[in-house]
């Protein structure tokens, strides 16, 4: 995203367009990937809600949110996509409201890896994750990135 300052993502938030809905796919090799064709889009308040039970030392990441949202639904996989973009809507969101804070730096991409489209990037989501307790450790020499350290044994598990 860009221009995020300009944005009002409380307002994206609460966009719910034609959400939920769930949609048969017929491409083949999505199919294969995600194993089945029932496909689910969760609307952006929906991530929100999930992100906001995520309590202090715990983490989850937004796969673990997909799988979540597919269960409940009676889907074979939630959209990638849109699952990305609504994380970071409700992670933006936060930032800009005075109250009603979702601790979105809780949620991870995949592997444990700290989200870069965060309201203040890696840096900001890596100190309030540190305050919390958890390591972050870095990966790469010229595609750094951070992770939480052992992330799986902090999992939040979402039923």
């Amino acid at each position: 995203m860009a221009n995020e300052e300009k944005k009002d993502f409380n307002a994206m938030l609460h966009d719910s367009k034609d959400m939920p809905k769930l949609q048969i796919i017929t491409d083949k090799k999505s199919i294969e990937k995600y194993g089945g064709d029932r496909m689910y889009f969760a609307p952006p308040i929906a991530y929100d809600k999930v992100m906001k039970l995520i309590p202090e030392g715990k983490v989850i990441t937004v796969g673990e949110i997909r799988r979540f949202f597919a269960e409940q639904n009676d889907a074979d996989f939630t959209e990638p996509i849109t699952a990305g973009i609504f994380v970071s809507i409700a992670a933006w969101a936060s930032y800009q409201r005075e109250e009603d804070e979702t601790p979105y730096w809780r949620t991870l991409k995949a592997k444990g890896e700290l989200n870069a489209k965060y309201p203040g990037g890696v840096e900001a989501q890596k100190k309030k994750l540190e305050a919390e307790g958890h390591v972050i450790v870095q990966r790469g020499r010229t595609n750094i990135r951070y992770y939480v350290k052992d992330f799986e044994k902090v999992l939040f598990e979402i039923s």
